[in-house]
């Protein structure tokens, strides 16, 4: 474990957020089903992570209630939220730790990003190293080089950052954190930086030594 890591999950603890660490994605699922009790009700946000590391397949695997919104659209897909919205466990990843532990997170239909904050009994998210930044401003950074376009590109969205890899707030003499394009594909509508949490270790982060996700 390097010395970034530790810090960033000392920080972690401080903030009242539960930390663990494997070294590779595959300890992940093992890690998860010490954590969540069978039969318990589960759900996801959207996330390249949960993939790679196996998890959403542990979700699917019928050990689980599990809320799963694939395919469904309208008043369906709402009720298949509120649902999630009030589940045991929620899982993600997050667009970026800072080595002060704290989550930043940025969402398009903030289903996401309302589950980290609230609703859900137990928050686990799954976060590669390359998602671990010195501060918010570099978490800022991340998010419009790195999180973003290639999620657009994933997403199927007509937005500036899918053509060109990057923000269009990244080719002005200044921005802010909402700065970005306007079309109605946009994937940034709201910021969520979690940082001292009062429900102590309701939100828990494993961090894998390796890159996951974007």
């Amino acid at each position: 474990m390097t010395d970034v890591i530790k810090k960033t999950m000392e920080n972690l603890e401080k903030n009242g957020m539960k930390p663990f660490f494997v070294e590779t994605k595959e300890k992940v699922v093992p890690l998860i089903e010490t954590l969540v009790e069978e039969g318990s009700s589960v759900s996801n946000g959207g996330s390249v992570s949960l993939k790679e590391t196996g998890v959403i397949d542990l979700l699917k695997s019928g050990k689980y209630e599990f809320i799963d919104r694939t395919g469904l659209e309208g008043e369906e897909l709402r009720q298949s939220y509120i649902r999630t919205f009030g589940c045991d466990n929620f899982f993600c990843s997050s667009n970026a730790i800072t080595e002060n532990g704290e989550l930043y997170n940025v969402d398009g239909n903030s289903n996401r990003v309302a589950c980290i904050v609230y609703g859900p009994r137990q928050v686990i998210m799954v976060v590669g190293v390359n998602k671990i930044v010195p501060d918010i401003s570099a978490a800022i950074k991340r998010v419009k080089e790195c999180a973003a376009p290639p999620n657009t590109v994933r997403l199927n969205k007509k937005t500036p950052c899918a053509v060109t890899g990057h923000c269009i707030s990244l080719d002005r003499e200044s921005s802010y954190i909402c700065d970005g394009c306007s079309g109605d594909d946009r994937i940034c509508c709201n910021f969520v930086i979690s940082a001292h949490q009062r429900h102590k270790d309701r939100i828990k982060v494993i961090i894998v030594n390796e890159n996951l996700g974007y």
